[in-house]
């Protein structure tokens, strides 16, 4: 007999769409710590292992529990456990038992290091529906150089190895940084190698969240040029592809926001937030600015979710430079720039961030196969135009 039955990704579930629609929450990310085994230099969060400042701002279990029991209660069907590193904390198992019995899907972000033999009986039994591992690089060496660790790399290896080694669905992920450049492809070998139908890497960092100078210009040491970035992204075909199939939304000389003075025109706060290491409630994980952040140990998260997120949504700017080249950028898809993002570099959400407009002038004139398109100046001529 002939089934009647047809498999679908999660991600394409046609139920997100109606609750979009309907603004509801349906996933929501969780960062139970903000330590990590590892020092990676161009990490935006990571805190050492041992600081028990942080560790005792961490939520509890009971309080994860409420917290948890709210996002259900609101919608949320999803829940992605990250950190920081996850595992560092003792009562992981605890915590990752209490979201799944609530009929939770979870996912997990890790470095894989500190994967023990008793995650993988708790993966087998209880699976995730995936489990994401940065990989820093694909010898000691580079591994090494970006987690200033001894002893990483082999930690890394022998827990993705007991991952896949129980069947478990592992995705796995890159950040392109000057620390590793040399071994981006042997990095991407590595991954497509070890898993079939997800690999992707990141070439682009943003700064601190908690805004430490010292941290922030190590993260800057580690950026790639403009240039640098678009050979990465041209050497993957995949990748490279799909930019030049979408060149005409990408680059789209008749968009413009202009006239409007929203902040927010991205998907921050539609159907999932972030939720901190300490209780901080955020639309995404990189919206740190002061007016946008409320902690979910003093008010509750129906609270937030129905008079936060509008208000921050609802956000305006004043700035002309900002109303004048931004919100009438032709490049915007290409672009990093966000309200969160501008913050981060500038200290106001609506901030110009030269670096980002110039990997996207770099990405442009790769597309359209023009050099003279590197500096901007088509676009610029462009802004000038409307509305000028």
């Amino acid at each position: 007999m002939t089934s009647q039955i047809s498999a679908i990704e999660i991600q394409n579930f046609a139920l997100w769409d109606k609750m979009k629609s309907k603004r509801s929450l349906f996933s929501f990310d969780l960062e139970i710590t903000a330590r990590c085994n590892n020092a990676c230099r161009h990490c935006y969060i990571n805190l050492p292992a041992g600081d028990k400042a942080a560790q005792a701002q961490e939520l509890t279990p009971a309080e994860i529990g409420r917290i948890a029991d709210q996002a259900i209660e609101l919608g949320a069907m999803w829940c992605l456990i990250t950190g920081g590193e996850p595992l560092l904390r003792d009562d992981f198992e605890e915590i990752y038992l209490l979201l799944k019995r609530k009929g939770l899907l979870l996912s997990v972000f890790t470095n894989a290091t500190l994967v023990r033999a008793e995650h993988i009986a708790l993966f087998k039994k209880y699976p995730p529906r995936d489990i994401e591992v940065t990989i820093y690089g694909a010898s000691r060496e580079s591994y090494e150089r970006v987690s200033r660790r001894a002893g990483s790399f082999a930690a890394f290896e022998r827990g993705l190895g007991l991952l896949f080694e129980a069947g478990v669905r592992v995705r796995l992920k890159a950040m392109a940084l000057r620390s590793n450049l040399e071994d981006m492809e042997a990095i991407a070998a590595f991954g497509r190698a070890r898993t079939k139908d997800f690999y992707r890497f990141d070439p682009q960092l943003h700064l601190r969240f908690d805004g430490d100078p010292a941290r922030n210009a190590e993260i800057g040491e580690e950026r790639l040029t403009p240039q640098e970035i678009v050979a990465l992204e041209r050497a993957d075909e995949a990748r490279f592809g799909a930019l030049q199939r979408g060149c005409d939304t990408l680059i789209n000389q008749d968009f413009t926001h202009f006239g409007c003075d929203h902040l927010f025109h991205c998907g921050a706060g539609n159907g999932s937030v972030n939720i901190g290491y300490d209780g901080t409630f955020r639309l995404c994980s990189s919206l740190w600015a002061p007016a946008t952040t409320v902690n979910l140990r003093q008010v509750s998260l129906r609270q937030a979710w129905e008079e936060i997120i509008p208000t921050v949504r609802d956000l305006r700017s004043h700035n002309p430079e900002f109303l004048q080249t931004c919100r009438k950028c032709a490049l915007s898809n290409l672009c990093l720039h966000c309200a969160a993002h501008a913050h981060l570099e500038t200290g106001a959400m609506d901030g110009a961030t030269p670096y980002f407009c110039q990997v996207a002038y770099a990405r442009a004139a790769a597309l359209r196969d023009d050099p003279s398109y590197a500096d901007g100046a088509p676009y610029k001529a462009a802004q000038n135009q409307v509305g000028g």
